[in-house]
């Protein structure tokens, strides 16, 4: 018996020796993610302190969208007074996003908005912003609503613009998408923002919206096909504005595109081709 105790104990060296790796590598795994917190936790400082530069004045200090300018007025040419709010962070939901209805949008979504800003809304672009803080500020602003913790980012919608967008025979079907699905009720018969419910509508905050009179201005996305196409399909969430992925099929939407860009004055002679 008293033979067998070395060899015992060199086994348990052996053993030892071959876990030895294995503890180290859950070790360093256990301080990478302590490192990536702590980087996590710098790069939302640094965007706080982009923030605070150049965003706390609208949307305030607590991200609620009740900074020291709460409301910006917009005057149109044909004399409409539309009434701007700064975005309220704190309640997860975005218009201008490339994912579905109900869904948060991805980062590149912040960015976006971020660095390009909003037409007419007097959200300005901040162009000359590093990749180093766009990234920063788009995680701070994240850390306002507790939705980008709890839920699954949903699957980016993909806006790949057919050849007959534009198109005569592509206006004449959207006019008809835009009759049955009664868009004249919110934005008139001739997409002037005067239909028969133009005043009834409220976004979920209860502050009065105006339809998007489609004659005098720019879209707030962005007035390409593919941002109009993404407006049809993801829906403005927070606002009256449906979307209609699951009630039109991708032709339809993309005719309605077609038809609002007729609206807009944005087709050319060399495009509206049959």
């Amino acid at each position: 018996m008293n033979l067998l105790k070395p060899w015992a104990l060199l086994l348990a060296l052996a053993l030892i020796s071959l876990m030895l790796p294995f503890a180290a590598a859950a070790q360093q795994e256990e301080l990478s993610e302590e490192e990536e917190e702590a980087a996590w936790l710098a790069q939302v400082e640094l965007g706080e302190k982009y923030y605070n530069v150049n965003c706390r004045l609208c949307h305030g200090q607590k991200g609620d969208g009740k900074g020291h300018v709460s409301v910006i007025q917009y005057a149109e040419k044909n004399g409409r007074v539309l009434k701007t709010y700064p975005r309220d962070f704190t309640s997860g939901l975005y218009r201008f996003r490339s994912t579905a209805t109900g869904c948060l949008p991805d980062d590149v979504d912040l960015k976006n908005i971020i660095k390009g800003g909003i037409v007419t809304s007097f959200m300005p672009p901040q162009e000359g912003i590093s990749e180093e803080d766009l990234a920063a500020v788009a995680e701070y602003i994240k850390t306002y609503s507790e939705r980008f913790e709890e839920e699954d980012l949903c699957d980016v919608i993909v806006a790949s613009r057919p050849d007959y967008v534009a198109s005569p025979k592509s206006i004449d079907r959207g006019k008809v998408v835009y009759n049955n699905m009664k868009c004249w009720e919110c934005h008139g018969y001739e997409g002037t923002g005067d239909g028969p419910k133009a005043a009834d509508i409220k976004d979920d905050w209860g502050n009065k919206l105006l339809p998007f009179n489609f004659i005098t201005g720019a879209l707030k996305r962005g007035s390409t096909p593919e941002n109009i196409y993404m407006t049809f399909t993801a829906g403005l969430d927070g606002t009256g504005m449906p979307s209609y992925e699951d009630s039109l099929d991708e032709q339809s939407r993309w005719d309605l595109v077609s038809y609002t860009l007729k609206l807009m004055g944005l087709t050319k002679p060399e495009e509206e081709k049959h």
